[in-house]
């Protein structure tokens, strides 16, 4: 025997928890599922996605402008890359929908602040501690100081499908100033620009030459894509910061995603 037949409007979804998005109409449409903001949207409550997107460190190319496009479809995209390791229900659709937005919600910083709420990748790579986490499928680049705590994130653009940025464990080799990298550029590419404001040489942890770089960029719209000959680009003011913060010996741990196996707590000393 059946069960009464249960009719009348759904049970109202739960209201977004982070004021970056509470009070918005538009958002509070898309978290009832009623929603899904994708081409030709535009709106105050696009517009604090796009800037929550921006402050996590999602590749971001120009300001927040509350309308959709192509940036606004990459950043949403490599954010529902790296969300759907801890939300099962998020897609890389580049649209934002109702498990986005939840997912957003809870991973977002206070209003004002930089960074991520939770989810984030560990500071020691097989037990070592490492100064830099670059996560290739979601275009982010983790930098910590010297005691393991996050100090900002930038996106980053990554090595494309014929020429991948390898994983593992590398180190800084040498750093390079301005001077030098647009000596570099001139020499191996004809261009000067190419390295962008500085580089950082990475070899691998026991000391073999990677043949990679992070390096700055003179195509900043290029960022949060897979487009370079292996190395990771940033933006010059990212990079400028990540000069001045590492030194050589180093390390720095690239890997896929964040909730990479290799990354985890440090390894007691006996």
């Amino acid at each position: 025997m059946s069960g009464p037949n249960v009719t009348g409007p759904l049970p109202p979804a739960a209201p977004l928890a982070n004021a970056r998005f509470t009070g918005l109409p538009q958002l509070a449409d898309v978290a009832s599922g009623q929603r899904v903001l994708g081409p030709g949207s535009q709106g105050d409550g696009l517009l604090a996605v796009q800037t929550a997107l921006r402050d996590m460190g999602f590749a971001f190319h120009g300001a927040p402008d509350g309308r959709y496009g192509q940036y606004t479809a990459r950043a949403l995209q490599n954010f529902q890359v790296h969300a759907s390791r801890t939300f099962p229900t998020v897609r890389p659709t580049g649209t934002l929908d109702a498990p986005t937005l939840r997912a957003l919600d809870a991973l977002a910083p206070a209003p004002g602040a930089r960074g991520q709420s939770r989810a984030l990748p560990s500071a020691f790579y097989d037990g070592q501690p490492v100064r830099v986490v670059v996560a290739l499928r979601e275009h982010r680049t983790f930098l910590f100081d010297p005691e393991g705590r996050l100090v900002d994130i930038f996106p980053n653009a990554a090595g494309a499908t014929a020429t991948p940025t390898r994983t593992g464990l590398k180190m800084v080799r040498a750093k390079l100033d301005q001077v030098a990298a647009e000596a570099a550029g001139a020499r191996l590419w004809n261009d000067r620009h190419v390295f962008g404001a500085r580089i950082l040489d990475l070899s691998w942890a026991d000391g073999r030459h990677s043949g990679e770089e992070l390096h700055g960029t003179n195509a900043p719209a290029l960022l949060g894509t897979d487009v370079s000959h292996g190395c990771i680009r940033h933006s010059n003011e990212a990079v400028l910061v990540l000069h001045d913060a590492l030194s050589a010996g180093d390390r720095v741990a690239i890997v896929e995603h964040v909730d990479d196996p290799h990354l985890g707590v440090q390894v007691p000393v006996s």
